[in-house]
């Protein structure tokens, strides 16, 4: 952890505070904690804009849907795992109408793709998945589908756009304090290898639950 500015007692201490609060009300789900990032010196109209993925070491979001676009041998491996599936013929039939191929990309958070199916997508569906964010990841006949899935559940995404704050899912509070503290850790490090001066772009960083109050970081 060399170079950074948060020490891993403090973020351990506002991780138990933050647990302990979301304990005391308890919600009706699981509560995702979210790391909140305010940026400075940073002019997103002139610098250049940002984009990073990171694979953080316990998944944030395991209630995260992600679909199969499979062949014939991937839809029936999902079939058999219980994941929701999607074949070519079910795309045809959705026949690049943008308010079906929407609705689609708005059933699930992600999509994983057969390779042989990839270069097929366009020509099925247009753009819709892409401008929603969610081209599927490729996998091949050898991969293990649930192990691919729990890769994207574990995927965070640093994203700069006209504004600058972020936010990302690092976690939620059925989640221990040592898996919290190193999927913050491992954020915030990686956040700040994306930064052109690095911790002197940092403004603020807080963690919250989704209902509860933000704890802050830095």
């Amino acid at each position: 952890m060399s170079g950074s500015k948060i020490q891993v007692s403090a973020v351990r201490d506002e991780v138990k505070a933050l647990l302990a609060e979301s304990a005391e009300s308890k919600r009706k789900f699981v509560e995702t904690v979210e790391l909140q990032i305010g940026l400075k010196n940073y002019d997103p109209q002139r610098d250049k804009r940002f984009a990073g993925t990171v694979k953080l070491p316990n998944v944030p979001r395991p209630k995260m849907t992600v679909c199969v676009i499979g062949d014939a041998h991937d839809c029936d491996k999902a079939k058999e795992l219980d994941m929701p599936f999607r074949s070519a013929d079910d795309l045809k039939k959705l026949n690049k109408n943008k308010k079906l191929v929407k609705k689609l990309a708005g059933s699930f958070n992600a999509f994983l793709a057969s390779e042989s199916m990839i270069k097929q997508i366009p020509r099925l569906l247009g753009p819709g998945l892409h401008k929603a964010g969610k081209f599927p990841t490729p996998v091949s006949h050898n991969d293990d589908l649930t192990v691919r899935a729990d890769e994207i559940r574990a995927t965070i995404k640093f994203q700069l756009k006209k504004v600058l704050c972020l936010a990302v899912a690092v976690g939620n509070v059925s989640m221990n304090d040592d898996q919290l503290v190193i999927n913050i850790m491992t954020a915030v490090n990686f956040l700040i290898s994306l930064l052109k001066k690095h911790w002197q772009n940092i403004k603020s960083l807080f963690i919250k639950t989704t209902m509860g109050k933000p704890h802050r970081l830095y």
